[in-house]
């Protein structure tokens, strides 16, 4: 499988492993499975860090080489921009948005713990449960 971790699950694996549900810990271990992250994750990070509802390590830039490098990283491209504005979401958050439309486009599972996206139209999804 291609997965495409959402945002608090990457930041999960790195810093409350405890709340990963068991398939996704195993879908996570699992060497034949692929792991993507996309940029707007990182740039979602770094915004609920300087508002301060999370607390990322000092030394960020060293930090997301390192919670980054083992991840495939997803593209940004104007059709996944174009997909984010037409989902059926009830709201305009625009990291679930991208994020939602990068697995659409790229036709990857993303995995979330996100009701809201979960079931999603024709997205795959995993739920952490």
């Amino acid at each position: 499988m291609k997965l495409l971790l959402d945002t608090h699950i990457w930041l999960w694996t790195w810093h409350d492993v405890s709340r990963l549900g068991k398939r996704v810990v195993r879908e996570l271990k699992n060497p034949e499975n692929e792991l993507w992250l996309s940029p707007i994750s990182t740039w979602e990070a770094l915004v609920l860090h300087a508002k301060g509802r999370i607390r990322l390590p000092k030394d960020i830039n060293n930090w997301i080489v390192e919670a980054t490098s083992p991840l495939i990283e997803a593209p940004v491209t104007h059709e996944i921009a174009l997909a984010s504005w037409q989902l059926p979401l009830s709201h305009n958050d625009p990291a679930d948005r991208f994020l939602a439309a990068t697995a659409q486009v790229l036709e990857l599972t993303l995995v979330t713990a996100d009701a809201k996206l979960l079931g999603l139209g024709n997205i795959s999804t995993l739920a952490n449960r």
